[in-house]
């Protein structure tokens, strides 16, 4: 059975949903967003955008993954660590790569490895700030 490639809103939603389904069922990951995360569907729409406008360029975002995070990191102690982007990465291409092929994945699979290395960079210079 072939693929398609990711072409809409629908399909970004998608992809985004069964990811972070299985975000929340990983032990390590897991406990991360799920003591942060109240509102899983208003939280799965806000990625949804986020992803649109990084894929497609036709939507605006309004947020702050990077304050976002730190945050995050602060109130797990600064736990987070270089392997738990490696893990998120993994889980992200996986689910890519079961659900979708084509320019769109591929672009999906690189902006996520870029924005991961820019948040774990930002999120380590925040501790020494």
């Amino acid at each position: 059975m072939s693929k398609s490639d990711i072409k809409t809103r629908e399909d970004i939603y998608h992809l985004v949903s069964q990811f972070y389904a299985k975000v929340r069922k990983d032990e390590v990951l897991g406990p991360f967003f799920n003591t942060t995360i109240k509102d899983w569907d208003t939280h799965l729409e806000h990625l949804t955008t986020f992803w649109e406008s990084s894929l497609f360029l036709k939507t605006r975002y309004y947020g702050n993954p990077l304050e976002a995070h730190v945050k995050v990191d602060a109130a797990h102690n600064h736990s987070i660590k270089n392997e738990h982007f490696g893990l998120w990465l993994n889980l992200w291409y996986q689910t890519i790569d079961e659900l979708f092929e084509g320019d769109y994945a591929e672009n999906a699979k690189r902006r996520a490895r870029k924005m991961g290395t820019f948040l774990y960079l930002k999120i380590f210079e925040a501790r020494n700030t």
